[in-house]
Formats: C-alpha cells, structure tokens, sequence
C-alpha cells in the first residue's frame, strides 16, 4: 500500500466516530454487565471503545471486515457486542436518552424533525400488484 496523502488522512479523521464525555456518562449505565466469570481468554475490550466501532460501521455503512483495525477493536469483537446488545435491546435504550437528553438541553425537538429513506422502484416501474405478463412464445 502506499502512503497516504494529507487530504486522505483528514477524510478518514473526519469519519472515525468518538463518543463525548458527556454521552458516555449517559450510555455507560445502560450497558449490561458482562456475563462471562471464567478468567480464561483474552481481557474483555472496554466497551466505549467497541461502541464507537460499532457507531462507525453504523455511520459509514461498511462491512465488519473494513472496521479501521488502527482506531478501534477487532471486527469479531464489536461484531460478537453488537449482536449481544442488539439481542438484549439496548440500542432503543441508548437512543431514547440521547433523545432526552438533547431535548433537555433544547438542542433536538422532533416535531421539526423527519425521516428520509430509501425509494425503490419495482422491476421496470410495476407495482407489487400488477400481474405479471405472459412469457412470449419462441420465435421460429
């Protein structure tokens, strides 16, 4: 690989996702406890340090194998976390005090708020009820 330019280093600066002190104190308590008691393996990864992978994969869209090795933990790890705490629903959680506390701080109302999304049309413009057309006979 060869070496990166500046203009290349500040993109990748501006994507890596850091949580604020501030959020951390309120995403920290909400976090289950881990349930692993054996003292065997590998040290468990700090969990704000996972929860920003996770938030940069969440961000960029990319794959689990592109997580940026350098800045966060290994794709396995935030991976095994982010199935954990999805499956313990602990993302709603999450978001609904990042919610409150900006709404505390006046700084979000969703009343002024909407949600964009995605539009794909159906193969050649039908819609989901249209009925399909006949197959055309081979030509002799």
């Amino acid at each position: 690989m060869g070496v990166k330019s500046s203009d290349d280093l500040v993109y990748t600066r501006k994507l890596l996702m850091r949580l604020t002190d501030e959020q951390w104190a309120v995403i920290q308590p909400l976090l289950p406890h881990p349930t692993k008691t054996t003292r065997r393996g590998r040290p468990r990864r700090d969990d704000r340090e996972v929860l920003e992978g996770i938030l940069w994969i969440l961000r960029t869209g990319a794959q689990w194998s592109e997580l940026p090795r350098a800045e966060y933990p290994p794709k396995s790890t935030s991976h095994e976390r982010f199935q954990e705490w999805n499956e313990q629903a602990v993302f709603p959680l999450i978001l609904a005090a990042l919610y409150e506390q900006l709404e505390d701080q006046e700084l979000l109302d969703l009343r002024e708020a909407f949600i964009d999304g995605t539009f794909s049309p159906a193969k050649k413009g039908a819609t989901k009820s249209a009925l399909p057309r006949r197959a055309k006979a081979p030509k002799s």
